[in-house]
């Protein structure tokens, strides 16, 4: 059906990875998205990788098994992965997505890091709502989104599962509802 295919366009964004100055993973539980990152990191795709986030707001604490912060369990997958401490940057604060990006560009501008071109590694389902947050902590950066499946949701099987419907269309009604407030403060004082 067309519009199962234009939500999946909107919200399943990717990419094919280019050379950056650095990979974003914005928080999250899911070590796959520091394999990811990883992976590309030895592609030689990018010198940085910066993994973000303190722990979900709703939940209100790190639920992943010795670890405080999600940052810091993905800091350490990436160093499982063989990326080097060196090449780690850290964001420990962040609770939500728009944190993530506010919080990563704190980081970068103290380590004078100028970003013209990202990788961003979110789950595939929530990436569209990462790339707009990045984009606008990062409005002069190109980047390139390399999504990683989670939870068993694709593109091409989200629209077949309950779970993984109220998950998507709960990303898409979040793009509006979240941006609402964000579009007020950018979008009135910019001529189209």
């Amino acid at each position: 059906m067309k519009f199962i295919q234009d939500i999946t366009e909107f919200v399943f964004v990717e990419h094919p990875p280019e050379k950056a100055d650095i990979i974003f993973i914005p928080g999250s539980s899911h070590k796959e998205l520091a394999v990811t990152a990883a992976s590309l990191w030895r592609q030689g795709f990018a010198p940085w990788i910066l993994p973000s986030g303190k722990y979900s707001k709703p939940v209100g604490h790190c639920t992943i098994e010795g670890f405080k912060t999600e940052c810091g369990y993905l800091r350490h997958v990436l160093l499982e992965e063989g990326v080097p401490e060196a090449a780690i940057l850290q964001e420990h604060q962040a609770t939500y997505t728009y944190e993530n990006a506010i919080y990563s560009r704190q980081v970068t501008d103290k380590a004078g890091l100028e970003i013209k071109k990202a990788i961003l590694c979110p789950q595939a389902y929530h990436a569209r709502r990462c790339l707009l947050y990045y984009e606008i902590l990062y409005p002069d950066t190109t980047f390139f989104v390399c999504p990683t499946n989670t939870r068993g949701i694709t593109r091409d099987n989200w629209s077949t599962q309950e779970a993984s419907i109220d998950l998507v269309l709960g990303e898409l009604e979040r793009c509006g509802g979240q941006f609402h407030e964000i579009l007020r403060i950018y979008g009135v004082n910019q001529s189209v």
